[in-house]
This record gives C-alpha cells, sequence and structure tokens, in this order.
C-alpha cells in the first residue's frame, strides 16, 4: 500500500476542512464590530450571526446531488470557489444585505465540504487506516478554528475596521484549497458505481494498492450487483439502522453544546466574570485545546476504536459539563475555574464526537447511498448547531449558565446509554463489508 500517496490526496482534501473550520469560528471575533458597524437591530444581529449556519444547512441538504452527479473532485473545486468568493464579499461589503448574502455562500461551502470531503476521504482509505485519514478532515477543522480565534486576537488589535480583514484573510488559504485539489485524483469507487469507468478506477485503486486493487476493485463491482434495487433509496429497510445511526449520533454531538461554545466562547467567559481580553485569550486556549486532543484522537482511533472513544467522551463529557454547571449555581467562577472546566469539556469532546461523527457516518452506509446517508448525517448536524446557537443566548438569559449547562450534560447521559446499547465499533471493517456489522443481510 501507498501509504504516502493516501495520505497526500486525504491531506489535501481534509483543507477543505480547516476552511470549514475557519468560516465557522471566524464570525466570533468580528460579530460586535459588524453590529457597531451597521448599527444593527437585536434582530438583525442574530440573523448575521446566524446567516452562514443557514447556509451550512441548506449545502448540507443539497450535498449529495453534487458528489453523485459531479463527482466529489468537482464538488471540491466548487467548495473552495465559494469559500473564496465568500471571504472577498464579506471582506468588501459595503452594504449589511450583501455582507450577509456572501456569509450564507460561505456557509453553503461548508455545508457541502462536510458531506463530500469525508466521503471522498473514507473512499479512497484501506480499512485499517481510513478512522486516521477521514480524521485529518475533523483535525483540519479544529486547526481553522484555531487559526481563526488567533488570526481574530492578532488582526483584532488593527482599529475599527479590522473585522474586514478577520473574514477577508480566509480568501488566501480558500485559493491555495482549490489549486491544490487539481492534483488529486477523482473517487475511484464514485467512477464505478456512478460512471461505470473501470479503467480508470483501477488506475487509481492501483496507485493506492499495487498488490490488491484488482480484487478490491471486483469487490466494489460486486457489492453493487449484490445490493437490492430498493437499496439505492436511503429511506428502506435495509438502510433502517445506519440511518438511524447518523441521526441520532449528529443530534447528540450538538446537544453536547459544543456550537454554544464555540461561537459564544468570549461571551460564556464574560458570564463568568472575564474581562474582554482575558475572554479572547482564554477562546484561543479553548482552540488550542480541541487540537491537541483532536491530534490525540486521530491517532488512538483506528486502535482502540470509535465505539471506545465515544465511552470515554461521554463519561469525561458528563463530568466536565456538570463542573460547569455546578460552577454556576454556586458562584464559584472567579479566576479561570470555568475556564478549566471548559477546557476539560473540550478536550472530551475533541477526544470523541469531535474525532469520530465524520469518520462514523461516512463509513455506515452502503455505496450506493453513502453521499445521501453523510448528507443526511450532516444536515441534521447543521439544523441542530442552527437550533443550538440560536436558543443558547436565550437559555443563558432565562435559565442562567448552571440550567444551560445541566440540560447538556444530561444529553450526554442519553449519549452514553445510544453508545452502550447500540452503536457498532466500525475500525477495521471495509466499506463494502459494514453491513454485516449491522447485520444488514
Amino acid at each position: 500500500m501507498n501509504n504516502n500517496t493516501v495520505l497526500a490526496w486525504s491531506f489535501v482534501v481534509a483543507l477543505g476542512g480547516f476552511l470549514f473550520g475557519f468560516d465557522t469560528a471566524v464570525i466570533s471575533g468580528a460579530e460586535k464590530a459588524v453590529q457597531s458597524f451597521w448599527n444593527l437591530t437585536e434582530f438583525q444581529h442574530g440573523l448575521t450571526m446566524a446567516i452562514a449556519l443557514i447556509g451550512t444547512v441548506v449545502g448540507a441538504a443539497l450535498g449529495a446531488f453534487p458528489s453523485d452527479k459531479l463527482g466529489r473532485k468537482n464538488t471540491l473545486f466548487f467548495v473552495a470557489a465559494l469559500y473564496f468568493f465568500s471571504a472577498i464579499g464579506t471582506a468588501l461589503a459595503q452594504d449589511w444585505t450583501v455582507f450577509i448574502i456572501f456569509r450564507f455562500l460561505g456557509g453553503i461551502g461548508v455545508g457541502i465540504s462536510s458531506v463530500t470531503a469525508p466521503i471522498y476521504i473514507s473512499e479512497i482509505s484501506p480499512a485499517g487506516s481510513r478512522g486516521k485519514l477521514v480524521g485529518l478532515f475533523q483535525f483540519n477543522v479544529v486547526l481553522g478554528i484555531l487559526v481563526a480565534y488567533l488570526s481574530n486576537y492578532f488582526i483584532g488589535q488593527g482599529g475599527e475596521e479590522s473585522w474586514r480583514w478577520m473574514l477577508g484573510v480566509q480568501a488566501f488559504p480558500s485559493l491555495l484549497f482549490f489549486l491544490l485539489i487539481s492534483l488529486v485524483p477523482e473517487s475511484p469507487r464514485w467512477l464505478l458505481l456512478h460512471k461505470g469507468n473501470v479503467e480508470q478506477a483501477k488506475q487509481i485503486m492501483k496507485k493506492i494498492n499495487s498488490e490488491t486493487y484488482q480484487a478490491d476493485v471486483q469487490q466494489i463491482l460486486n457489492s453493487n450487483t449484490q445490493t437490492d434495487t430498493n437499496d439505492s433509496k436511503l429511506f428502506s429497510k435495509e438502510n433502517r439502522i445506519p440511518v438511524l445511526l447518523a441521526i441520532l449520533f449528529a443530534v447528540f454531538n450538538q446537544v453536547s453544546g459544543i456550537n454554544a461554545i464555540i461561537y459564544y466562547a468570549p461571551r460564556v467567559f464574560e458570564m463568568a466574570g472575564l474581562g474582554e481580553q482575558s475572554s479572547l485569550l482564554s477562546t484561543v486556549g479553548i482552540g488550542l485545546v480541541n487540537f491537541i486532543f483532536t491530534l490525540i484522537a486521530i491517532n488512538f482511533i483506528d486502535r482502540v476504536g470509535r465505539r471506545k472513544l465515544m465511552l470515554i467522551g461521554s463519561l469525561g463529557l458528563i463530568a466536565s459539563l456538570s463542573l460547569v454547571s455546578y460552577a454556576f449555581f454556586s458562584g464559584h467562577t472567579e479566576g479561570m475555574t470555568v475556564t478549566l472546566y471548559l477546557m476539560l469539556y473540550i478536550a472530551f469532546f475533541a477526544f470523541s464526537q469531535g474525532a469520530v461523527i465524520w469518520v462514523f457516518i461516512s463509513e455506515i452506509f452502503p455505496n450506493n447511498v453513502r453521499a445521501k446517508g453523510q448528507t443526511l448525517g450532516s444536515l441534521t448536524h447543521w439544523v441542530m448547531a442552527a437550533i443550538i446557537t440560536f436558543s443558547f443566548p436565550a437559555l443563558t438569559e432565562w435559565l442562567g449558565g448552571g440550567y444551560t449547562f445541566l440540560i447538556f450534560a444530561g444529553f450526554m447521559v442519553l449519549q452514553l446509554i445510544f453508545v452502550l446499547r447500540m452503536m457498532p465499533e466500525t475500525k477495521g471493517t471495509s466499506l463494502e463489508n459494514m453491513g454485516k456489522t449491522f447485520n444488514l443481510h
């Protein structure tokens, strides 16, 4: 197996995750300046914060169509272009309506990227290293979040209109991503199953593994001919278990409260009594912990498995969220207490849900509905993200920090039950044999 070739292709495609993370987090540093610049009402400010998420939901819902019709590679070209024009458009916008249109386009890019990039990497990866390689996508997501926080902190020293540079700087990695995509091949599974191009697929599979490529191609073709025609429908009896797993996994990912922390971290720290500058620095700390523990997780995911990471993570999330809740209830929020508890929370999230979600959803569906299944998981994820992002400020104002974080902890108890009772282990299983894991055939 040519490890370096597959790693290089995976890393290039995973750069879409870097832009995904950067685009998601960058608005947290610019939101107050944007509100002031256009003198936005509370409704307009809320829409400004949420419009990219709305775009992400749209992009996730549409993601299967270009991935299946145009191919994984051409879809990633389109994603790179969306990121580029979104960065330029938001940086130069002189009108608020124009600004939110370009933020919406960037959100569409995030949504499509969360469908297509994990699919591509899972389809070129050998079973034994698929978790680590697809995990590169999440690694780049958190790297993008960290870089966005650092970029916001340093650029934010530059004056009233520094928010334009915060948003516009994304144009540079977007252009690099666009250029590098030309160096990767199309997914061989897409070529086989959607275009019937056996020879081109064989050439690509040979670069992945010159010893087993012919048997691998035949196994993919056999799995397609053995598939019942009803299996091409995502919502069929045969696909009911992966559909249920994808929906529940995506829901639990967001009801952990992760997007509330990513989007509103400075405000959470200010709620705990930290000053504005200390809040920004604490936010950078959150990004750094997220980055470190994601890196650790992708080095363990193929060794210990997806399920064990989720068990460890669920227990840690319950404990850390309960500690945050207790700190708010007791009033012991002075100093770095809440910051340390939230860093503990981020560490357990990154080690479990953060690293596992895109790997697990990208590998549990049969070849012929993988793009549709990834779309379902991604769409569920982003709809829940939008709901949590919309509701978090109202929840904290209505219930206070104690009850809000206690609710998140309660959902993690349910996640632990889900992992113990329902979640299968998928490590080391080929995509074509995944159905046997669920006893579907």
